[in-house]
């Protein structure tokens, strides 16, 4: 989706709400690639890890969308699925209302807080299963979870959901393979709402359609937030896709949070080189014929990654100590930036 398909500044106000539903801290996960021991035992060689994520920390306010971004392998996904339970972290937690969800020991009240998230994956037909009727993919979730012992009143309820995210209720009888890509996810969308969720992961929900239906999801999406109270995180390497649905942004690289700010203000002043980087190479039509600059260099291993800040080899501001320390963490407006730069400008200003 192109920036010139919408209008200039549609990115998500505030949603109001200073209530913390969803709270990140020291979120880490690092991923064992080594060879089994008697490998390295014959062979020669150590262990090989990956770190994926590296001590992030954000909070998500209810009924707000806060959006992750970043190129490929900046560790988006991984945030997702430890965030939803599949894939426990090497470090840090997960709260959702106030319940651990890797900590908590209440076996109920982990089931209802389970019920309450849900997840949108990027591929709609690899997500739902070919051999399943629409209906019944719809209503695990209601089965799963107990809502609704009876089988009719199922049925009026994928009905429901069906209409809901903009589909006839007979669809129900229907396979996967029946649909195209954009009504397959309305189907992964209502099978989402099933449980009555307040918060649903989003992992690039829109990269695998067309462009002509890419904005008929992002619209129904945001029509379900305001009509639900729902609360989203979005994952997405479009930024174009990110303007027009984000309350708040974070920008990932390498595992590392660099930047987080609210949405209007980090796309009209970005603060990291590397959000700027980013915002600069996405097209735009008011540019007509000029040239955009890409973004220089591509992101390094993530099994062996540069010392100190992880960005410097790309950075063209780079300084000495950026390849030694790792930047804390500054508060530059209403921003939060990981970067040198700032704390060389406070100590300048002395």
């Amino acid at each position: 989706m192109s920036v010139a398909a919408m209008p200039k500044d549609v990115s998500r106000p505030d949603s109001g709400n200073n209530k913390t539903l969803v709270e990140i801290n020291g979120l880490r996960r690092v991923f064992d690639l080594s060879k089994p021991w008697l490998n390295r035992l014959i062979e020669g060689g150590g262990k090989v890890t990956l770190t994926a994520v590296d001590g992030v920390d954000f909070a998500i306010r209810e009924g707000e969308t806060y959006a992750l971004v970043g190129e490929s392998g900046s560790g988006k996904s991984t945030i997702a699925k430890m965030t939803v339970g599949l894939l426990r972290p090497s470090a840090g937690s997960v709260t959702i209302g106030g319940t651990d969800v890797w900590g908590s020991k209440d076996a109920e009240g982990m089931r209802a807080m389970r019920r309450q998230i849900q997840m949108i994956f990027q591929d709609p037909f690899a997500s739902l299963n070919p051999r399943w009727r629409v209906r019944a993919i719809i209503e695990e979730p209601i089965k799963a979870f107990d809502l609704i012992s009876d089988a009719k009143d199922r049925g009026e309820r994928v009905g429901e959901l069906l209409s809901l995210v903009g589909l006839d209720p007979r669809d129900g009888q229907k396979f996967p393979h029946e649909f195209s890509g954009g009504q397959r996810q309305r189907i992964a969308i209502a099978r989402a709402l099933a449980s009555n969720p307040r918060f649903i992961v989003c992992d690039e929900p829109t990269s695998a359609l067309d462009v002509s239906v890419q904005a008929q999801v992002l619209n129904l999406l945001r029509d379900l937030q305001e009509r639900l109270g729902l609360t989203y995180l979005f994952i997405s390497h479009n930024l174009a896709v990110v303007r027009h649905v984000a309350t708040r942004v974070g920008v990932l690289y390498l595992g590392r949070l660099v930047e987080e700010a609210p949405a209007r203000e980090l796309f009209a002043s970005p603060q990291h080189p590397y959000t700027k980087m980013l915002l600069e190479a996405v097209p735009d039509i008011e540019m007509g014929g000029s040239e955009r600059q890409s973004i220089a260099g591509e992101i390094p291993n993530p099994v062996n990654p540069p010392p100190g800040c992880h960005f410097h080899p790309r950075c063209p501001q780079a300084m000495d100590h950026c390849s030694r320390d790792i930047p804390p963490v500054y508060h530059v407006g209403a921003a939060n930036v990981r970067c040198h730069l700032f704390g060389d400008a406070k100590r300048s200003a002395r």
